[in-house]
């Protein structure tokens, strides 16, 4: 049987100016700093706010070398391959499509964009500077979003604590509300001998609302609501 491959960018995008006074692209993840050339930049771009396999990515990265001429020092595939190396990339593997999906997502934490006014000038600014999306264009995809109820819980308890997307599967799983402190957050997470931060992604592989909540992350990052993020 063959197996699914899912790819997706992770941090958010700023641009720089080098002592030269030379515009250089930087990639932002924990607060950490990540250059990168403008053939990783391509398919970082190709990536961000898309969950696409091997055959997409090329397709896309090629569409954007028809506007940008990009230079090839390497094969978009090693390109791809040095990105998830160094953690700009995520990749998740899968029987079935969302069994990758949540090989990709599950450890993955979740930032929504409506958190932070420069992390959604950056996104704005990606959208319209790197893609060249028109302006009015771009206004109406960061207009006010209509959550489903699911998407609208993921966003809620996004905006108290950095959580993981196995993170708020387990929320959803004994109906947290309120993790706005600490130790409302570790009783809600980790509240038996067994459950770690290691290993909560593999508890959560049988939880009842594991598909609902993996979707509704999906969805929101695929409408520009939300990016990813790692903290190691």
């Amino acid at each position: 049987m063959n197996k699914h491959k899912y790819y997706t960018a992770v941090g958010h995008f700023r641009r720089e100016r080098d002592g030269q006074g030379k515009v250089r692209p930087v990639i932002l993840i924990n607060g950490r700093e990540y250059y990168v050339d403008i053939q990783e930049m391509a398919i970082w771009t190709a990536l961000n706010w898309r969950l696409l396999e091997i055959e997409d990515i090329i397709s896309e990265y090629n569409r954007l070398d028809q506007d940008w001429v990009i230079p090839a020092y390497r094969t978009p595939e090693d390109c791809l391959g040095r990105l998830v190396t160094r953690g700009l990339v995520a990749s998740g593997t899968g029987e079935t499509c969302f069994e990758a999906l949540y090989d990709l997502l599950s450890e993955l934490y979740v930032v929504p964009l409506s958190r932070s006014v420069p992390l959604r000038l950056a996104a704005f600014l990606k959208l319209t500077v790197i893609k060249g999306t028109p302006v009015t264009r771009a206004w109406q995809l960061f207009r006010r979003d209509r959550p489903t109820e699911q998407e609208a819980q993921v966003m809620a308890l996004s905006r108290q604590a950095l959580l993981s997307t196995a993170e708020l599967i387990k929320c959803a799983e004994v109906g947290a509300r309120d993790i706005s402190t600490d130790d409302k957050l570790m009783d809600t997470l980790y509240d038996d001998d067994y459950t770690t931060s290691d290993n909560i992604a593999c508890m959560m592989l049988t939880a009842k609302n594991r598909e609902s909540v993996t979707m509704a992350i999906a969805n929101l990052y695929l409408r520009k609501q939300i990016i990813f993020e790692r903290v190691s």
